[in-house]
């Protein structure tokens, strides 16, 4: 028998709370549908679900992010499918937010994409229509 799933939702260690829900609250959108405190936020956007869990307790938090952390979240990037591409790119242009133009990917995904405070990348997509 195999296992049903109905959804997956990514789990990001991010440096700062405050930060992280500014920039995905306050700039994408998303909503809190569930915390504790400045440790831990349930998100959402539409259909999109996605936790944020700070990376340290508040007694061992060092001053600044690890660089080193930073870079190494160059390979863990989020896909979220976004009917309007073109508005979403409107909307994070208007928020200064550098953002290159929407392209269609070589398998037919209109997309544009943003990096998060911690380095981790989101891309916004949809499937042309041919």
């Amino acid at each position: 028998m195999a296992i049903k799933a109905e959804g997956l939702v990514p789990l990001l260690e991010i440096f700062d709370m405050p930060t992280s829900l500014k920039f995905y609250c306050d700039m994408l959108g998303f909503e809190v549908v569930a915390s504790a405190g400045e440790d831990w936020a349930m998100l959402r956007l539409g259909g999109a679900s996605l936790m944020l869990n700070t990376r340290y307790e508040a007694d061992d938090r060092p001053s600044e992010p690890d660089a080193a952390a930073v870079v190494a979240h160059a390979d863990t990037e989020l896909f979220i499918d976004c009917p309007n591409v073109d508005e979403a790119y409107r909307h994070l242009r208007s928020l200064g937010i550098e953002v290159e133009p929407p392209r269609v990917s070589h398998y037919g995904m209109k997309q544009i994409s943003v990096e998060d405070p911690d380095g981790f990348r989101l891309w916004f997509q949809h499937a042309v229509q041919k």
